[in-house]
C-alpha cells in the first residue's frame, strides 16, 4: 500500500497495537470499510477477515439485525446517567444475558470492554471477601502465557513476559502458574500434564496460605499461548480446588464467549462453571464497545445492604451499561440463540480442524488446538511465522500470527464454503512464507 504525505504524517502521530510505528509505515494496512466476513483497504483490496477483528465480530460485519437494533436505540436514547439511574434497554440485556449463562451466574454488571470486566471481577472478589470475613484474601493466580487486559490490574494478572515488563512493577498480589502446554514434553501423555498443571495451583494456595489467596483467573482456551486448549479434567481439578479453599474461580471468556467454542461459553464446552465469568469482543459484534461480569447471584448478596453499612460494589464506569450497546448486545444473543449458531460452531469446527489438519503434509505444523470454531496451529519454526504475517496480508487474509502459532476465528455465520475459501488463502500463504523463511 502506497501512503500520501497526509496519511503518512497521521500515521506518525498514533500508535498501532503491538507494532514497532517505523516498520508498520513500510507496509501499512489502513481499512475502509467492512460487509460480512471481509474487509476492504482504502486502495479496493478484500481481506478474508479470518479472526473476527480481533475475536470481536461474531456476527461479521455489518450484520442487519445489529444494524437496526442500533438505529431504533440511537432513535430512542443514547446514554443514561450513571451515577442516577440505568435504562431499561440495559435491564433488558441484564435479562438476556442470565438467561444464557451457567449455573447461577445471573449477576450482571455491564462494562465496556474486556478489560473493564476483568478488572472489576479482581476488584468484586477482593470486595467480596472483605464482606464475608475473609478480609486478607486478595492474591490472585493466574497463568503465564496468559493475557488478561490492557489496564493495570488486568496487566497484572497476565502473564505475558515482554508486554508486561515494560510496565513494572506491577500491582502486588499476583502469582503465576504454567499452562499445561509448557510442561507437555515432559509426561507421558497429555492428560497426565494437565493433572500435574492444575494441580499445582493447590500447592501455590497451600504455601501462600488459603486464607490470603482471593481468585484463579484463567481463559478456557488460552490466546496469547497459541490457543492453549486443556482438557475438560483439568478445569475440573480446578474447580474443585477452588471449592476446597474458599478461592473465587474466574473465568476470562471475553475471547472464547459466545459460541465460538460450540455453546454459548467455554465453561459449558468444558463442562465446569466457574463463580464469575468475564467478557467482551464477540457480544457486541464488533459494533459497540461492551463487556460484562457475570457472579453468581449469592455472591451479590454481600453487596446488598442498609445504606450506613456502605457495602455497595464501590465501583463504575461512565460508559458502563450504555445503552447502545446494551441494544445491540440482545441483538447479538438473539441472533445467536434463535439460528443455533454456537451448535453451527461446532459442526463448522470439527470441519475447520480437519482442514487446519492437512497443512502437517508441509511438515511446519506441530498440533492443531481449539474447540469449535476457535482453532490455532502451533509451527514448528518462528521464522515462517514471521514470514506468515507478510504473506497473509499480501494474499488478502486477516490471522493472528505470533510468529510460533497462528490462530483463525471466522465468525459464526461463515458457511463450510467460506471456510474452504479461508483455507484455501492461509494454506497459499503458508507455502509461500515457507518458502521465503527458506530464501532468508
Amino acid at each position: 500500500m502506497k501512503l500520501d504525505p497526509r496519511r503518512e504524517q497521521l500515521l506518525k502521530r498514533t500508535f498501532i497495537d503491538f507494532h514497532q510505528m517505523s516498520e508498520f509505515v513500510r507496509n501499512p494496512l489502513i481499512i475502509d470499510r467492512a460487509e460480512g466476513l471481509y474487509y476492504w483497504d482504502i486502495e479496493g483490496k478484500r481481506y478474508f477477515d479470518a479472526i473476527g477483528g480481533i475475536f470481536v465480530a461474531s456476527l461479521g460485519h455489518g450484520h442487519p439485525r445489529v444494524m437496526e437494533a442500533m438505529r431504533k436505540q440511537m432513535e430512542r436514547m443514547t446514554f443514561a446517567p450513571p451515577l442516577h439511574g440505568i435504562s431499561d434497554v440495559t435491564l433488558d440485556f441484564i435479562e438476556k444475558l442470565g438467561s444464557i449463562t451457567p449455573g447461577n451466574l445471573n449477576y450482571v454488571k455491564p462494562f465496556s470492554g474486556g478489560s473493564e470486566s476483568t478488572e472489576a471481577a479482581m476488584k468484586f472478589v477482593r470486595q467480596y471477601f472483605k464482606q464475608t470475613g475473609h478480609p486478607h484474601k486478595y492474591k490472585f493466580i493466574s497463568r503465564y502465557y496468559g493475557y488478561h487486559g490492557g489496564t493495570a490490574g488486568a496487566m497484572a494478572a497476565s502473564g505475558t513476559g515482554s508486554r508486561k515488563s515494560k510496565f513494572e512493577p506491577h500491582m502486588a498480589g499476583f502469582l503465576k502458574v504454567f499452562p499445561p502446554t509448557y510442561y507437555r514434553d515432559r509426561f507421558s501423555s497429555w492428560e497426565e500434564c494437565n493433572r500435574f498443571t492444575a494441580q499445582s495451583i493447590e500447592d501455590i494456595i497451600i504455601h501462600e496460605d488459603p486464607e490470603t489467596v482471593a481468585g484463579v483467573m484463567v481463559e478456557p482456551i488460552g490466546n496469547t499461548g497459541g490457543i492453549i486448549t486443556p482438557t475438560d479434567e483439568y478445569f475440573q481439578i480446578i474447580r474443585d480446588i477452588c471449592t476446597k479453599y474458599n478461592v473465587a474461580l474466574i473465568f476470562d471468556e471475553v475471547i472464547t464467549g459466545f459460541g465460538k467454542t460450540g455453546n454459548m461459553f467455554a465453561a459449558q464446552t468444558f463442562g465446569v462453571t466457574p463463580d464469575i465469568i468475564c467478557c467482551g469482543k464477540g457480544m457486541s459484534s464488533g459494533a459497540m464497545p461492551i463487556g460484562a461480569m457475570i457472579a453468581r447471584e449469592d455472591m451479590a448478596e454481600a453487596f446488598w445492604g442498609e445504606p450506613e453499612k456502605n457495602i455497595q460494589f464501590a465501583h463504575g464506569h461512565t460508559f458502563a451499561g450504555n445503552p447502545l450497546a446494551a441494544a445491540v448486545g440482545i441483538a447479538v444473543i438473539d441472533e445467536i440463540v434463535e439460528n443455533g449458531l454456537d451448535k453451527k460452531a461446532a459442526v463448522n469446527g470439527e470441519y475447520l480442524a480437519n482442514k487446519l489438519e492437512c497443512l502437517k503434509k508441509y511438515g511446519v505444523v506441530r498440533e492443531v488446538r481449539g474447540k469449535g470454531i476457535l482453532r490455532g496451529v502451533e509451527l514448528t519454526d518462528a521464522a515462517i511465522g514471521t514470514a506468515l504475517k507478510r504473506t497473509s496480508l499480501k494474499n488478502g487474509i486477516i490471522l493472528r500470527v505470533d510468529p510460533t502459532w497462528f490462530a483463525v476465528s471466522p465468525a459464526l455465520i461463515a458457511t463450510q464454503a467460506d471456510l474452504d475459501e479461508m483455507c484455501a488463502l492461509i494454506e497459499k500463504s503458508l507455502v509461500e512464507a515457507i518458502e521465503e523463511s527458506r530464501k532468508a
